[in-house]
């Protein structure tokens, strides 16, 4: 067994896609929280930019953050001059860091909608992003069970290499694309959510 040896093996991205083989990835998701306190919207503000977690790429502190770690092995078999994978096995960590807001008993109504609606996007952001994740961990998977024969097994963990390179780029543009999105419809999101928050809680009154 040959260890793949992937060019990405950890990303860490902030808040702001001819299958031989049927391929099940390792995966494992887990969360971790970081607490903030606060009684109006400019304190939960001013605390998620206090102690969100610091992400290297952007050198700021952001709301959620999730750290993605994908690696695996290969398993080779030589027969009729012919190298070919024989197995291949995917693992994908996923680790969601999320705010914890510790005063919400003490806060007015108000603040209480706006972090509702403020926390609500922040997870979905940060589950998506494990989402799209998973996807590029079953198209690796996927592409190299179903790579051609080559001649030797050099040639072939050289293929290995290769695709695993494409894919964990695509991988990473595709997350960059999301959060570029994301990033540009935030404001609008936010006050459509508040304002369908707003309706529903007065319809209950």
């Amino acid at each position: 067994m040959h260890s793949l040896r992937l060019a990405v093996t950890a990303l860490t991205l902030l808040c702001a896609s001819a299958v031989t083989v049927a391929s099940a990835p390792e995966i494992k998701k887990t969360y971790s929280y970081f607490t903030i306190s606060g009684l109006t919207g400019a304190d939960l503000e001013r605390e998620l930019s206090k102690h969100g977690p610091l992400l290297a790429e952007t050198g700021a502190r952001h709301p959620g953050a999730t750290k993605i770690k994908l690696g695996g092995s290969v398993d080779y078999q030589k027969a009729d001059r012919r190298c070919r994978v024989l197995d291949a096995k995917v693992t994908l960590e996923t680790q969601l860091t999320l705010p914890r807001w510790k005063d919400r008993n003490r806060a007015n109504r108000e603040t209480v909608l706006v972090w509702d609606t403020l926390y609500s996007d922040i997870k979905r952001h940060e589950e998506r992003h494990a989402e799209i994740a998973r996807q590029w961990a079953r198209k690796l998977e996927q592409a190299l069970e179903s790579l051609y024969p080559q001649s030797t097994c050099e040639r072939m963990e050289a293929r290995v290499a290769e695709t695993s390179k494409s894919i964990i780029e695509k991988h990473s543009a595709d997350q960059q694309r999301f959060d570029r999105a994301e990033a540009a419809s935030f404001e609008r999101r936010m006050r459509r959510m508040l304002r369908f928050k707003v309706e529903k809680l007065n319809g209950r009154s």
